[in-house]
């Protein structure tokens, strides 16, 4: 264990994200969590031992390049944890970056590239610390897996810019 939350939150790729997720995608979206390949969870371990789910990411593989979205936290869930596993919460930099950090380990190294689209200037404040950079007005992000030349930097931007937004 090698984080202060490590004891009650338990981050994983999930099958099926939608039955865990669409709660916590509702309230912040209002809509239903879309059923892409790639689902992420973060689930909280209740005293009695029940695990709650209380934060999601998405991502969609487009071979060379992935794409992240859909992150959202249960803000009532966390108003019912604990102070200390608050407190914990805030060490380990809170639970949206705790979840995006474990999902960029997950499926960085498999791609070139991981974008996002983020206009959220707190969103922005994890995505930046995380390693992504902006890349094409207004809102398109990127994280770069490995080296890359200029050349192939703008062809995966060009990809998905026309995915975009996603």
């Amino acid at each position: 264990m090698n984080s202060p939350i490590d004891d009650f939150i338990i981050i994983t790729e999930v099958d099926r994200g939608p039955a865990f997720a669409d709660a916590i995608f509702l309230r912040k979206y209002r809509a239903k969590t879309p059923d892409f390949r790639h689902h992420v969870v973060a689930f909280w371990k209740r005293g009695d031992g029940s695990f709650v789910p209380v934060s999601y990411v998405h991502f969609t593989d487009w071979n060379d390049i992935m794409a992240i979205g859909g992150a959202c936290t249960d803000g009532e869930i966390l108003r019912t944890m604990s102070a200390a596993e608050r407190a914990a919460i805030d060490e380990a930099g809170g639970i949206n970056r705790a979840v995006t950090r474990y999902s960029l380990d997950r499926f960085g190294p498999r791609c070139d590239a991981v974008f996002g689209n983020c206009g959220d200037e707190r969103s922005w404040g994890i995505l930046s610390a995380l390693g992504f950079e902006r890349v094409r007005e207004p809102h398109l992000i990127a994280r770069w897996s490995r080296p890359l030349d200029a050349a192939r930097r703008h062809e995966l931007i060009e990809k998905a810019a026309a995915f975009a937004p996603f």
